[in-house]
């Protein structure tokens, strides 16, 4: 029996395997969800899920019940505490923002706080629920991770003597430092496919 085929093929897969993890390493996030007895939350942070230190993100839940009915923030007794990781039970909450209804997507009046994290790094955002009066669904506690950029950084402060303003510069990675090294692996791939091909 010839095994040579079946390992051409699957070091091929292997190959683009690594190319998609390696290329899907930069962050592109997507809603988080979290499910406890009958409720369910999506969280979306503005601004694209890429919350930044020192800057306010708006951040949203999304409630539903099971079978997908939307629970607003006026039948949901909840409350939301912001942890820095790793922390402990018993320590008490970093931040505790004041959720408001929000409109978002195709939901309406779905809690929703802005928030300020301070520093870079993972947080824990914890939203505790109880039903409101006349709402039906088991209390919950869902816990979401979330990780925090570096927010816009005063790099340097320079005077103009022209005019006495300060000028402030912010780091961020360029498009093309990120796109170069994903074409290069998709050029590696195709590569590697015409030799075993060839073969």
């Amino acid at each position: 029996m010839n095994y040579y085929p079946i390992k051409k093929k699957l070091n091929v897969l292997l190959l683009f395997c690594l190319a998609i993890a390696i290329t899907t390493i930069h962050p592109v996030l997507a809603h988080k969800v979290q499910v406890a007895a009958d409720v369910g939350a999506t969280l979306h942070l503005e601004p694209n899920d890429n919350p930044r230190a020192g800057e306010p993100t708006q951040a949203w839940f999304a409630l539903t019940r099971k079978g997908g009915q939307t629970i607003p923030l006026a039948q949901c007794n909840c409350r939301l505490a912001v942890y820095a990781e790793p922390h402990t039970p018993s320590e008490p909450a970093l931040l505790e923002p004041s959720l408001q209804p929000v409109a978002a997507e195709r939901f309406q009046g779905i809690p929703g706080a802005a928030i300020t994290f301070p520093k870079p790094g993972i947080y824990q955002l914890q939203l505790n629920g109880k039903p409101a009066k006349g709402a039906s669904f088991k209390p919950f506690n869902l816990k979401f991770e979330v990780t925090v950029a570096a927010g816009t950084a005063n790099t340097q402060s320079v005077q103009n003597v022209n005019s006495n303003v300060a000028q402030e510069t912010t780091s961020t990675l360029p498009v093309w430092a990120i796109a170069i090294p994903g074409l290069a692996l998709i050029g590696i791939f195709f590569v590697v496919l015409q030799k075993t091909r060839r073969s």
